[in-house]
């Protein structure tokens, strides 16, 4: 997994990538502020999750993630922000900004784990529930080769969606009709994490079973 980790203090950006790569077996690459790792994102660096301090000079975790969820390539991507702010104002305008998670300095290796144990929870814990390709063509009285047709739609539609979800009731009946569509293929882990915050992980999460789906479905 790549991990970018963010933060203008090289002490706690040492401390905090010594923790995650304590949680794996990651590649790791740093930013000494918000707008180095902005600059870094431009360039084409793709990580599979950030971590980034709250409180940065040029750009600070906040406006670098306001940045992230309004560029459609890097909508969905797990952004977790750590601050040694623990008010409920502050935690909540991380959250209204979309933040996928929240770590409060001083942080310990559990809390690090947390973040990658909730947001990347191991495939068979997704899958546990999902029906067999087979299973599914027998349900709905399909063949594979429509199974694989309706898999494919239903993963763009995911993609679709990770570039913004509609506000408002419009944005509930978009997430309606993909967990409908998730569970109709029998993808139950998907339209579970549908239905959990952060969206964007969520989101990310029933991408990633579609895929999953459509290779078993090759396979069958």
């Amino acid at each position: 997994m790549n991990v970018l980790v963010v933060d203008d203090d090289v002490v706690a950006r040492m401390m905090l990538m010594h923790l995650v790569d304590s949680c794996g077996s990651h590649a790791i690459v740093e930013a000494d502020d918000g707008a180095d790792a902005w600059r870094q994102l431009e360039a084409g660096l793709r990580p599979d999750i950030v971590f980034c301090d709250l409180r940065m000079p040029h750009l600070s975790g906040l406006e670098l993630l306001q940045r992230v969820r309004h560029d459609p390539l890097l909508a969905a991507l797990p952004f977790v922000l750590v601050s040694a702010a623990s008010d409920s104002a502050t935690m909540d305008e991380a959250a209204q900004a979309g933040a996928s998670g929240y770590i409060v300095k001083p942080f310990r290796h559990d809390d690090v784990r947390i973040q990658f144990e909730r947001l990347f929870p191991p495939a068979d814990a997704n899958d546990a529930n999902d029906e067999a390709p087979d299973a599914v063509v027998r349900r709905l009285g399909i063949d594979v080769e429509r199974l694989r047709l309706y898999l494919d739609g239903l993963a763009r539609q995911l993609q679709a969606a990770q570039a913004g979800v509609a506000e408002g009731a419009e944005g509930a009946e978009q997430l309606a009709r993909l967990r409908a569509g998730c569970s109709m293929l029998g993808l139950h882990g998907a339209a579970a994490a549908l239905e959990r915050a952060p969206l964007a992980a969520g989101l990310a999460q029933a991408q990633a079973a579609v895929m999953r789906q459509i290779e078993r479905a090759a396979r069958a």
